[in-house]
């Protein structure tokens, strides 16, 4: 008797192809393609993210509840944005209420953009029960050293006159007393993990304000002016505190919101791609997988550094699973992929104009997904 072998499991685990389609999207699609070759394949869909930009629609993907509370955006007017709660766990996204992208249309407030918003959807994870809060910090727009957040979070930060200091890295010239009486007691009881790949400390000239505060918009003027705020604000965290975190790696990160969590509101650092993998259950899937599928919008050298396909493809190469990628474009060479552990890449441009890749990714995806089925798993040609 002759049994037949068991249908292949596949596990799509890409990032969002930004601009274009969520990572979840991407997932999709890719299956739909699969399946019109191997109709029987299992497909395990993982949607992941790198920490930043993506981390809450994962979190979202693999269960997480959207909750949406009232908050403040980049500057600082009143807003709606959403977190992830599962349990007594909940992930924020300072990209939702505080990210650079938001203030496309508006223009661009490196003096004046303030992290307060994603204070305000920490604390509400606290007062609904969180023990366990994951910040995800990339795209910020603001370079205020966690100034706006830990207002939001109870702290008291005062000017000579007695009263609350401006938002954004221009508030903390004037900051001269920190009050951490009123910090949010949730804050005593629970756990905060940040996700962090950047190691910059918080100030000086690989820091906050001299590496991204150009991105935001800051002039030369701009960026001397805020690296010496943020200098007077570490003195003053520290004096408060009696620990001094200004050179921690990863101080800088997101404008130096990774300096005020880790030195007053008590966080830990982690890589982001690691954190979504735990959050998604991604090393979970890896071990019934007969391949894994991952990508992101381009393939290119940032890929390499942090950036979560990268991440999904050591995973799946020390769980001893073959890796192929798909991205609208492939900038890397075999070599490099190879060494990333990837043993495949596929380019949507391959398969339309670089303008259908954008405008409709979807049906490129699914070709994709075609030819993956029959190159790598004996799909019939």
């Amino acid at each position: 008797m002759i049994v037949p072998a068991p249908a292949p499991c596949v596990v799509i685990a890409p990032d969002k192809f930004k601009g274009t389609l969520t990572a979840a999207a991407v997932a999709t699609h890719l299956a739909t393609g699969l399946r019109s070759v191997l109709p029987d394949v299992e497909v395990v869909m993982v949607p992941v993210a790198d920490g930043g930009d993506g981390t809450l629609a994962a979190a979202e993907a693999a269960g997480f509840e959207q909750v949406t509370v009232p908050a403040h955006g980049p500057t600082g007017e009143d807003c709606k944005a959403s977190y992830g709660a599962r349990g007594s766990e909940a992930v924020v996204e300072l990209a939702e209420v505080c990210g650079l992208d938001l203030l496309a249309e508006r223009g661009l407030a490196p003096l004046a953009a303030t992290s307060r918003g994603t204070g305000d959807l920490i604390s509400a994870a606290l007062d609904d029960g969180a023990r366990r809060v994951v910040v995800g910090i990339g795209g910020s727009a603001s370079t205020d050293g966690g100034l706006g957040l830990l207002q939001a979070l109870g702290a008291r930060v005062t000017g000579a006159d007695g009263r609350e200091v401006g938002p954004g890295g221009l508030g903390l010239e004037d900051a001269v007393a920190l009050d951490l009486s009123g910090l949010h007691p949730g804050l005593a009881g629970a756990e905060v993990v940040v996700a962090c790949d950047v190691d910059n400390p918080l100030t000086g000239s690989h820091g906050a304000a001299a590496v991204y505060g150009p991105q935001k918009g800051a002039s030369p003027d701009d960026v001397e002016r805020l690296d010496a705020a943020l200098t007077r604000w570490a003195d003053l965290v520290a004096a408060t505190t009696g620990a001094d975190h200004r050179d921690d790696p990863g101080a800088g990160a997101a404008g130096g919101v990774g300096f005020g969590l880790v030195a007053v509101a008590g966080a830990t650092t982690r890589p982001g791609a690691d954190l979504v993998f735990e959050l998604t259950g991604f090393h979970d899937a890896l071990v019934a997988a007969t391949l894994v599928i991952t990508g992101e919008g381009a393939l290119d050298r940032q890929t390499l550094h942090g950036k979560a396909p990268a991440a999904v493809a050591a995973a799946a190469r020390e769980a001893g699973v073959p890796v192929v990628a798909v991205a609208g474009k492939v900038l890397l060479t075999e070599g490099d992929l190879r060494a990333a552990g990837i043993g495949a890449a596929y380019a949507l441009v391959e398969e339309g104009s670089e303008q259908e890749a954008f405008d409709a990714p979807g049906p490129l995806l699914e070709r994709l997904g075609a030819r993956i089925a029959r190159e790598h798993l004996g799909g019939a040609r």
